[in-house]
């Protein structure tokens, strides 16, 4: 008899953490892979407690419970999860460690999943709760699996090659310079989980994770260019065996943990402290090789696309840019009558991605929100939440596709007549798309990070007193994940990952400046951005700024042109007449005069 309630299913795994002789157990939203968007047979989480965003973690003891989140999801926890059973803790202000030394005793033995948690992440957890004589416990299972009934399995799909003609790389070429690295850092190879890395080393791609195409995977490169990739029987064709060629041996991803533990005694191994495990550093210690923790070499030379990607990823913005403006106009005509709500925006803009064959899958799910929705930030509209977008109100829409040349991000945010926006609604949103201009002129120093051009983004709203609290920029992938690090644009005294990192030619990042108040509306402008050269006469050493990437119109009703430079409003003028060039060829009849009208000079 399957548990249907989140109590029972509590009251199970605790059961299951006696048996073991455990007094408690963390559940993080992870995989073995450290991944952002987790397969269903790794939602572990949202099985025990409900709570269905992407960042989190709960812990369990024999007495208590809590689960913990960040500012983003203050008010879906509450709404998804009961507080009966578990506490609502807040990240970072609350601590792990600090909680467990609260309510856990002197001799507890709090367990974790050694192939969920890394092992930094272990190490100053274990300092914490020392003092209080609390033992973190590596669990030879887990326990939530061992409970939960109907556990999906993970996804049996294939994985496919990836084309080098819209890789612009070999194979050979990527693990010969892994290769390179590997001997000059001095290791004998290198442990790849993270999922992505593996599909951009190996030039294959994968249906195993929503939204990301990715394939359930290991890869140890070796420092001769030859690789061992892991995977299940399942997922191997005789297409991608020939894809892969000799130097790639394929093995039995169940094999993987043996392997660690058999190959490489008396060897150094790379490992990624963000994403290998503490499973893989047990496994290769108890098998008599020494690691060291070292950045994955993929993670550099994935971020920093190539002519071929760069063109790939023009050609899918000119893709989506031609279905999100359909949807604009779509919209423009349906939602002031009342009749569409969240959910059937959502899936209108979705039709709207597959009337063009190119599309492969969305990049994640599509943001829709309406009113006071669209001041959630990370808002994901289901069934429960779901509203009709009122007539006379703002509406935010954060989407993006997959193509096999470019993977999309954008958002836009439009009035919902009739009648027309308020003033304060009308400045926040220039506010904010003057941020997004400064961003996009930016011209800035070989050497610059991007936490070092946040500012630039804020500097108006910051005159008027408000600011918003998440990132300006994140990396995107290339047909990969929407999130690619290393680099970012952040408050560099927000803790974020990858603020520090330099910016390079050929990345490619978002710029997403934005405004939220509180239960009434949301603004946000995002247009992703590749990081060029710039020639300077005079200049003395290299110089880099951001060419635009995503062409959709912006909404005119409310840009309050009275607040704009007039430099400002060139660069709204040049953009638009870019959307216009690059869609015409794209759209006709009534889309091609809808856009037409709404990139009209300022």
């Amino acid at each position: 008899m399957l548990m249907q309630t989140h109590e029972a299913r509590l009251a199970a795994l605790r059961e299951e953490l006696k048996r073991r002789g455990l007094d408690g157990f963390i559940v993080p939203i992870s995989d073995e892979h450290m991944s952002e968007y987790v397969g269903d047979y790794a939602q572990r989480l949202a099985w025990l407690t409900g709570f269905g965003g992407s960042a989190g973690f709960a812990a369990v003891t024999l007495t208590h419970a809590a689960i913990f989140v960040d500012g983003r999801y203050t008010v879906q926890v509450r709404e998804q999860v009961d507080g009966n059973l578990f506490e609502y803790r807040s990240v970072p202000k609350d601590t792990l460690g600090g909680w467990l030394s609260d309510v856990a005793e002197s001799g507890a033995r709090i367990a974790y999943d050694p192939w969920l948690h890394t092992w930094g992440w272990v190490e100053a957890l274990e300092k914490r709760v020392a003092d209080k004589g609390i033992t973190m416990v590596p669990a030879t299972s887990n326990p939530v699996d061992a409970v939960w009934a109907d556990r999906p399995a993970p996804s049996p799909a294939i994985a496919i090659p990836h084309d080098d003609a819209l890789a612009g790389r070999s194979s050979a070429d990527k693990r010969a310079a892994v290769a390179d690295w590997l001997v000059k850092e001095g290791h004998d190879a290198v442990v790849i989980p993270a999922l992505d890395s593996v599909a951009w080393l190996l030039n294959i791609r994968g249906a195993d994770v929503a939204h990301t195409p990715v394939a359930l995977s290991y890869v140890v490169a070796h420092k001769d260019g030859s690789a061992e990739l892991f995977i299940a029987p399942e997922k191997v064709t005789p297409e991608l065996t020939r894809h892969l060629g000799n130097a790639v041996t394929i093995r039995e991803r169940a094999a993987f943990e043996g392997a660690l533990a058999s190959a490489f005694a008396g060897k150094s191994v790379a490992l990624d402290p963000d994403f290998a495990v503490v499973g893989i550093a047990q496994a290769l210690r108890a098998g008599g090789a020494s690691f060291a923790f070292k950045q994955d070499p993929t993670i550099l030379a994935k971020a920093v696309k190539n002519p071929v990607e760069q063109q790939g990823h023009r050609d899918a913005q000119a893709r989506d840019g031609a279905a999100v403006s359909k949807f604009l106009r779509w919209l423009e005509i349906e939602a002031p009558g009342g009749g569409v709500d969240e959910l059937s925006a959502a899936a209108r803009l979705q039709a709207f991605r597959e009337e063009d064959e190119g599309l492969r899958d969305l990049s994640f799910d599509t943001i829709s929100a309406a009113a006071g929705h669209a001041a959630l930030p990370h808002y994901k509209v289901d069934e429960d939440s779901n509203i009709p977008i009122p007539p006379s109100s703002i509406y935010l829409v954060d989407s993006g596709g997959q193509y096999p040349g470019g993977t999309t991000d954008i958002t836009r945010t439009v009035w919902v007549g009739p009648g027309e926006p308020s003033q304060e609604m009308r400045d926040r949103n220039t506010r904010v798309l003057k941020g997004h201009i400064q961003l996009a002129r930016a011209v800035f120093p070989q050497g610059t990070a991007g936490g070092q051009l946040d500012v630039l983004a804020r500097q108006y709203l910051w005159e008027a007193g408000v600011d918003y609290a998440h990132g300006t920029g994140h990396g995107v992938g290339s047909f990969l994940a929407v999130h690619e690090g290393p680099q970012r644009i952040a408050k560099p005294s927000g803790g974020q990952a990858g603020t520090g990192t330099e910016l390079h030619a050929g990345m490619i990042l978002s710029n997403e400046p934005g405004y939220y108040k509180q239960g009434a509306f949301g603004i946000r402008i995002e247009n992703l951005v590749l990081v060029e050269e710039r020639q300077i006469e005079g200049q003395e050493g290299k110089y880099l700024g951001f060419e635009t990437l995503t062409y959709v119109p912006l909404d005119r009703k409310l840009i309050d042109k009275a607040l704009l430079t007039a430099e400002e409003i060139a660069w709204v003028d040049g953009y638009h007449a870019q959307v216009r060039a690059l869609l015409s060829p794209r759209l006709e009849g009534e889309d091609l005069a809808w856009v037409e009208r709404e990139t009209a000079p300022l």
